[in-house]
């Protein structure tokens, strides 16, 4: 599957989470085939937990799976070093980034160790987070850990 359509289904999370009065990030995993196996959006401000971002939410609504090797990561924005750990933790092969212009996160580790980067440089995705963050500086600050 492109990785532009995989975005889409990230960026509609992320619209969904901006609309709940959280931070408009989203994401999506995929299987080795193309098949959607879950998708979510940061949810720590609905949810009062700063745990579940949004590669995390996707992850968790994918369920177990035997392997995630050939799954693919779909994020909005450049995963953090938590959500970095999580997919070297499960050995997810492949991760494709909506944008890392307004945050850089842990895709270069990612990678330093054998996972496939795509870095799409989306202009709506960078567009939507850059807005964010201008209106809710503490907001982004608390969720990325300044």
């Amino acid at each position: 599957m492109d990785a532009h359509r995989m975005l889409a289904t990230a960026v509609d999370e992320a619209r969904a989470g901006l609309a709940e009065g959280g931070i408009p990030i989203g994401a999506a995993l995929y299987g080795p085939g193309g098949e959607l196996l879950g998708r979510g959006h940061n949810r720590r401000v609905q949810d009062g937990d700063p745990s579940l971002h949004a590669e995390t939410a996707a992850f968790r609504a994918a369920g177990r799976q035997r392997t995630y090797k050939g799954t693919t990561m779909v994020t909005t924005l450049s995963p953090c070093w938590y959500c970095s750990g999580l997919v070297r933790q499960f050995g997810i092969s492949r991760v494709v980034i909506g944008e890392a212009r307004t945050f850089h996160g842990g895709h270069d580790w990612l990678a330093e160790h054998g996972v496939e980067i795509v870095l799409l440089d989306d202009p709506e995705c960078a567009a939507m987070m850059a807005d964010f963050i201008e209106k809710h500086p503490d907001l982004w600050n608390e969720d990325i850990g300044a």
